[in-house]
């Protein structure tokens, strides 16, 4: 069976530089790798692309290679594909820089022994609409895991390096191939990747450095908070770990409706019931805010949906502290008993001459 060109498998040129080879394989490499690749004949072509780069990164043997093609291998070495022995070609430095970790040639002890950050907490909190409003400070009861008093954090006592990796967190094992030495390292299973252990462990967190704890705190509620909105409370959430800071707490508020405001961002809204007296004559009516009662003007001839603007009477806003304002909306109420003379009165409202308004005018054009 014809083997192919050698600088066709990897995708370039006779005078390719030793990066471009090197760049080339790691495409290949991180393409047909059998343990990310699905494709059927992904092992065959990552073999392929092996061969290819064991011979194209080696000045010596890419000499030869341009020189007599694949016939300068195929009496030498040990057989194989193509005869050339490849059990002494190390690939680990192409592997550890491509996969990381992943393949046993990261560092998953140093990723272990760093300080991570706990987890953060989500609670959700039910405020009155005065309550968030204002502001106020609400005692709060929230569930964490807390960094274990009896051993520290540690999860056990009597520390000592682990024996099975001497203390790196990783363990290294190796296998010759004919395509090269290759070495798989993967976390220490005795110690977890932390590189140590205990001669006893802790018998309160069970080995995990944390437990669980339920508490109450106190929490200053911001003004001007609404429903959806989000506090986060540095610190409150779960304990890290290796040293690392707590998580935090977020409270996401639930307001309850007012049963005279209507809030609509940081803006209010009141539906302001007048007598039809109130309306023709108009009045002056005293009329509840979120900071107190006040007067309003109702001019004469007012209708219902009318809406008068009081301005900085709304909510602050938690950001900026500027305060929204507040909208009367004017509601004629029309009244279901009439006492005799009431209702005399409203006949002779019957001959009431509207023919000069506009609104009348306008209906009657199409009568």
């Amino acid at each position: 069976m014809n083997k192919k060109d050698y600088y066709e498998v990897l995708g370039v040129s006779k005078n390719a530089t030793e990066a471009e080879i090197k760049s080339a394989f790691r495409k290949l490499a991180k393409k047909y790798h059998p343990d990310v690749s699905k494709e059927p004949d992904a092992a065959e072509k990552f073999k392929e692309a092996q061969e290819a780069y064991a011979v194209l990164s080696d000045k010596d043997k890419r000499a030869q290679y341009d020189q007599f093609g694949h016939a300068a291998f195929q009496n030498n070495g040990a057989g194989g594909m193509g005869g050339f022995d490849f059990s002494d070609f190390d690939f680990s430095d192409i592997f550890g820089d491509l996969f990381g970790g992943g393949f046993g040639f990261g560092s998953s002890s140093k990723k272990s022994k760093r300080a991570q950050k706990g987890r953060d907490s989500l609670i959700r909190l039910t405020l009155d609409f005065d309550e968030a409003v204002f502001g106020c400070t609400k005692t709060v009861n929230i569930t964490t895991y807390e960094e274990c008093d009896d051993c520290g954090g540690e999860g056990g006592h009597g520390v000592k390096t682990c024996d099975q990796c001497h203390g790196s967190g990783t363990v290294t094992i190796e296998q010759r191939t004919m395509f090269g030495v290759f070495a798989t390292r993967s976390t220490c299973d005795k110690c977890k990747g932390s590189g140590k252990v205990f001669s006893s462990t802790c018998s309160t967190c069970r080995g995990t450095g944390k437990v669980k704890v339920n508490k109450d705190i106190k929490v200053k509620i911001p003004a001007g908070v609404d429903t959806g909105n989000r506090l986060r409370v540095a610190g409150k959430g779960d304990a890290g770990s290796n040293g690392g800071p707590n998580g935090d707490l977020y409270i996401e508020f639930q307001v309850r409706e007012h049963p005279l405001f209507e809030r609509k961002e940081e803006d209010v809204y009141l539906t302001l019931p007048i007598t039809i007296t109130d309306a023709v004559f108009g009045a002056k009516l005293e009329i509840p805010t979120l900071y107190g009662n006040v007067k309003l003007a109702i001019p004469s001839g007012s209708e219902s949906g009318d809406k008068h603007r009081l301005k900085g009477k709304g909510i602050a806003d938690p950001q900026t502290g500027r305060k929204g304002d507040m909208y009367v909306l004017l509601k004629v109420v029309i009244p279901k008993k009439l006492t005799r003379d009431q209702k005399k009165i409203l006949e002779a409202l019957k001959d009431t001459n509207l023919e000069d308004n506009s609104e009348i005018k306008e209906y009657k054009k199409y009568l």
